[in-house]
């Protein structure tokens, strides 16, 4: 499997900050149960990669990924974790030797033609878009799809319900991610079935 293909497997992609170890395993399963299967657990939190652990384990139908990776070690702690793939917000040298020697799919952060061509050079074939609506959204991309057809992009960063059918029209667009799937609120109140609710709407968002 490629990066390409987990991009593939929903129109959104949700970012999840976990704070409370008790509410990863609900939360993926909450997210699965309305057709959001491939989850980014960012490592903003202390818990991140017990949580990811800990849906590795229950949630077998979840595909799990850590994002905010920027370092060799986070590629080393995500892998050991569990996690089929890594999100960074940039590239560096140091993480795509530590993802190649682990085997661990890197998902990198772009925002620039020059970062796209380094992220191809090395022989990657898909990037985020980060941050996406600061990078200039879907004009951005729109001009990025003319030197760089091969190239596939999840933007993240600044997208909503109400914006993101506009990126995922576009040829060059797998997915979108979000955090709008995963509000504190929600989250605070155990309040499951929204989750499923809002994960259900967002499965539904496939343009065409």
């Amino acid at each position: 499997m490629k990066v390409i293909d987990i991009l593939r497997l929903g129109p959104v992609m949700p970012v999840l900050v976990i704070d409370d170890l008790a509410h990863a395993v609900p939360l993926a399963r909450a997210l699965v149960a309305g057709g959001i299967r491939v989850l980014e657990v960012t490592l903003r939190t202390a818990v991140a990669l017990d949580a990811v652990r800990a849906i590795c384990a229950a949630v077998p139908d979840a595909v799990v990924g850590v994002g905010t990776i920027t370092t060799a070690q986070d590629v080393a702690d995500s892998k050991a974790a569990g996690a089929v793939f890594g999100v960074s917000p940039g590239l560096t040298a140091g993480v795509l030797d530590a993802a190649q020697q682990t085997d661990l799919l890197l998902l990198p952060g772009t925002m620039t033609p020059s970062d796209v061509m380094t992220a191809r050079a090395v022989g990657l074939d898909a990037c985020k878009l980060f941050p996406a609506a600061v990078a200039g959204g879907v004009g951005m991309l729109k001009a990025l799809y003319g030197p760089f057809a091969d190239m596939t992009f999840c933007p993240t960063g600044g997208i909503d319900p109400a914006g993101a059918p506009s990126y995922l029209a576009l040829p060059n667009v797998a997915c979108v991610g979000g955090s709008w799937l995963a509000p504190k609120a929600l989250l605070q109140a155990g309040d499951w079935p929204a989750i499923t609710a809002l994960a259900r709407a967002a499965a539904a968002l496939r343009a065409g």
